[in-house]
């Protein structure tokens, strides 16, 4: 989810350093090259996906040798493609320093108070890990704190700390936001960054906790604690100067199950704190109960790859300003085996969005006359690793934050048919929709806000590194009303993924797939940044959304 003739006189010098007056304007709604939406088709859609999805690219795990043959596909198809180099370097590779850390063995974690013990089971009740680069990390005898939902939120008059120093403690929080009835504060059921569960980590290392443990609701984490297993296997992250030991410790989650157990045991009942923490009265609780748990690690560090191809704008004074299209090619490699599987795919979580990026790339090359500014096409690594390849282009980027006008971000495309509608993520967030919506309908289409918003998709793709640094980022996922069938259909289908493929060796192509939908919405993403990179001035983000501040200080001179 989601600038620019310059008008030297009136906007003097100081303006030309970001390169755009952020003067009022309609957006350019000129047609996008015939030549250009005939370039899109289901046939290599497909071909590209079953070369991502196929078994001999081992899960496309980061550090493997299934991103050598990754990234060589990508590459080569850039290069195929006639695009030029990404990077300034000369080639198409931007290195992403990253560490990777494995928990060895099964640890258990303990809760005791007094001459009671309760022993958590690695994966069945828990999983936790370190970001810190060291040989080992843990928490001995740390007391325990229910801090509610872990918020400190002063613009909606929310404190779930109200100043209690928890240094050294190992703090117990809720995923998501605190469910309330009045839908003006924080998202209303919208979920908001404070809901996420990097925020709640963030918090921790705020704080100085020795550890953050997050209880697992899969109605209000939005996925089920399966999701949460497969992270007991090797997790990376971006290294900082400190090698990450300002973060707490330890990370993990507990199930709900054991939540329970762990407030019994501190004499206190669950479901009544749950219920008081979604309130500003509510204050941290001592549980009295006491956390040890050790974890070696295993490390590596390796430098993954951003890929990244660049087709140059047709005009001279705009050609330095760019629109991005990303997809994330990684997933999680060979795993534990579901179903007699063991090779996570990813077919559809992001082969499918890979294929679109160089579906996209093909159909701007072949415009007879490229677009005023310059495009470029970023298929980053590790997004299922916390959003990191994206993270570091955003932190690292290759081209100016301040002269780039949007993102619009592709993952996990429609396979089930053509759909009169849009779903995107975010609907109202920035001025990217007008552009949306325009498309949308010059294909008979409408756009619908997202059915789950509690679960938090906006911060849980590529997109959100950038919106998150002021640059208007569009994400759509696939729309719900199916041409021709029920209207229980498209979320049947959505809940059957999530269900049975997301994050599975099950996520692979089924003979059923039907890619015209997904086509219907490349053509749309197409339009978009080809009439973004034609207009007149920067879209802008909507007054009072949350990253709109962000923008201004990048565009500030």
């Amino acid at each position: 989810m989601l600038r620019s003739n310059r008008r030297v006189v009136m906007c003097g010098f100081a303006l030309l350093v970001v390169g755009a007056c952020r003067s009022k304007g309609t957006m350019d709604n000129g047609p996008v090259p015939p030549e250009a939406l005939a370039a899109l088709d289901t046939a290599t859609l497909m071909n590209h996906i079953r070369v991502l999805a196929a078994d001999s690219l081992m899960g496309r795990l980061p550090g493997s040798a299934g991103e050598e043959k990754t990234v060589a596909y990508i590459e080569g198809q850039f290069k195929a493609l006639g695009l030029k180099p990404g990077n300034t370097d000369g080639t198409y590779i931007q290195k992403v320093p990253l560490v990777g850390i494995t928990v060895k063995g099964a640890p258990s974690l303990t809760f005791t108070k007094g001459g009671t013990k309760q022993t958590l089971k690695w994966r069945e009740d828990y999983v936790a890990w370190t970001k810190h680069v060291a040989a080992s990390a843990a928490i001995d005898k740390s007391d325990l704190v229910f801090v509610g939902y872990g918020i400190e939120a002063p613009e909606y008059k929310w404190d779930d700390f109200k100043g209690v120093d928890v240094t050294g403690k190992t703090l117990v929080m809720l995923v998501n936001d605190p469910p309330l009835a009045d839908t003006t504060q924080f998202g209303g059921k919208r979920m908001t960054y404070y809901g996420r569960w990097t925020y709640k980590y963030e918090q921790g290392m705020l704080h100085h906790a020795a550890a953050v443990l997050l209880v697992h609701e899969t109605d209000r984490a939005g996925y089920p604690f399966t999701v949460v297993q497969g992270k007991a296997s090797e997790q990376f992250d971006l290294v900082t100067a400190d090698k990450n030991m300002s973060r707490s410790a330890v990370e993990g989650w507990i199930t709900v199950e054991r939540a329970k157990a762990l407030f019994a045991l501190a004499g206190q009942n669950f479901d009544s704190l749950k219920a008081h923490a979604a309130t500003r009265e509510f204050a941290p609780v001592p549980l009295g109960v006491a956390a040890t748990l050790t974890l070696d690690n295993a490390l590596r560090t390796i430098d993954s790859r951003n890929v990244i191809a660049r087709l140059d704008g047709s005009d001279p004074k705009l050609k330095n300003e760019y629109v991005i299209y990303t997809a994330h090619w990684d997933h999680f490699g060979i795993g534990k085996t579901v179903n007699g599987d063991s090779i996570y795919n990813g077919a559809r979580d992001n082969a499918s969005g890979v294929a679109g990026l160089l579906g996209i790339a093909k159909a701007f090359i072949a415009m007879k006359t490229a677009p005023k500014r310059s495009i470029l096409f970023l298929s980053v690594t590790s997004e299922e690793q916390g959003l990191l390849g994206s993270q570091y282009y955003a932190t690292t980027p290759i081209y100016p934050l301040s002269k780039t006008l949007a993102n619009i971000n592709m993952d996990e495309l429609n396979v089930w048919g053509p759909t009169n509608d849009v779903t995107v993520i975010g609907l109202g967030a920035s001025e990217l929709d007008d552009y949306a919506k325009a498309a949308a309908a010059e294909q008979g289409r409408t756009l619908r806000p997202d059915a789950e918003p509690e679960k938090g998709f906006y911060y849980r793709s590529d997109h959100f590194n950038f919106a998150k640094l002021g640059v208007p980022a569009f994400y759509a996922e696939s729309g719900i009303e199916f041409t021709g069938k029920p209207a229980v259909y498209g979320m049947e289908k959505r809940q059957e993924y999530d269900t049975k493929h997301y994050h599975s060796p099950q996520d692979e192509i089924f003979v059923w797939w039907d890619l015209t939908g997904a086509v219907l919405d490349l053509k749309l993403f197409l339009t978009m940044g080809y009439r973004v990179a034609n207009t007149v001035r920067f879209p802008e983000w909507t007054v009072g959304n949350e990253f709109r501040a962000a923008h201004e200080k990048q565009l500030k001179p």
